[in-house]
Parts: C-alpha cells; structure tokens; sequence
C-alpha cells in the first residue's frame, strides 16, 4: 500500500515538474488523464498482484474503464515505476509483461507491446529502464531492454 502511494506521489510530481502547464499539484489531480489513468493502473496492478481470480477481474474492468474513458491501455500486469508522466496520454498501450523504470516521460501514441510471436511464456513486451524518454509515436514491440536512454 504505502509503496503504491509513494508511486503515485512521484507520479504528481514528475507531471508538476515536466508539464509547464501544470499550475500547480491539483491540476493534475484533476484534469490530466494521463494521470488518472496511471493512477487507476496502479490500483489495478496491486488487485493483480494478489493473484485472486477476483481481485484480477476487477483488475481486467479497471483497465477496460480506463481504456475507455480516457483512451489508454494499460496491462495491469505491467509494472511501473514511481515517477511517470503521461502527457496527453492518449492512445498510450504497456502490455502485460511491460517493465516501466523510474522517471520517466512518455508522450501520446505511445506502443510498448509485443510482436504477436508465440513466446512459450516468456515475457513478450519491453523493458524501458530509468530516466528515459518515449517520444509521441514511439513503438517498442517485443522483450527488448532499453537500461540506459
């Protein structure tokens, strides 16, 4: 719980810090979709995590919710780090086995997914390390490790 909130704090701060229009720290609160959906994936990520049959339906509905309200599609298998922005956010997809460092800063159009190859298991979607950048129109597809951007 208290990491989830943590994350979430340096979520509020990284859009206060990087969004010249932000005016303050309540305007992302209520007026960024971007996040608001990394807010509600963050929930849906610790329902996932449980492992309850349950818990991942809700899980799989807040993701669906998201995705329909606001246009972004995120996993709640995929893991986040703390201190991400999503500006504009919108047609923004992490897959299910997406890794996500911290800091980082990720615009709309955005794809982390896989190639559609079976993978027998194997994680299928990328990992972006620490401090990077996702340009609008960005398309990471497949277990690639991007450490040091």
């Amino acid at each position: 719980e208290a990491w989830g909130l943590r994350c979430i704090t340096a979520d509020l701060a990284k859009a206060f810090i990087v969004d010249p229009a932000a005016d303050g720290m309540l305007q992302p609160v209520l007026f960024f979709k971007g996040f608001h959906a990394l807010a509600t994936h963050r929930v849906a990520h610790a329902l996932w995590q449980t492992g309850a049959a349950a818990d991942a339906g809700v899980a799989l509905m807040l993701q669906s919710r998201v995705s329909e309200r606001f246009g972004v599609d995120i996993h709640p298998g995929a893991s986040l780090g703390p201190g991400i922005m999503f500006d504009h956010a919108t047609g923004v997809v992490v897959g299910g086995t997406a890794v996500l460092g911290s800091d980082i800063y990720v615009l709309h159009q955005v794809t982390l997914g896989a190639t559609g190859k079976p993978m027998g298991g194997a994680k299928r979607h990328p990992t972006v390390g620490d401090r990077c950048v996702l340009g609008a129109g960005s398309t990471v597809l497949g277990d690639v490790t991007g450490e040091h951007c």
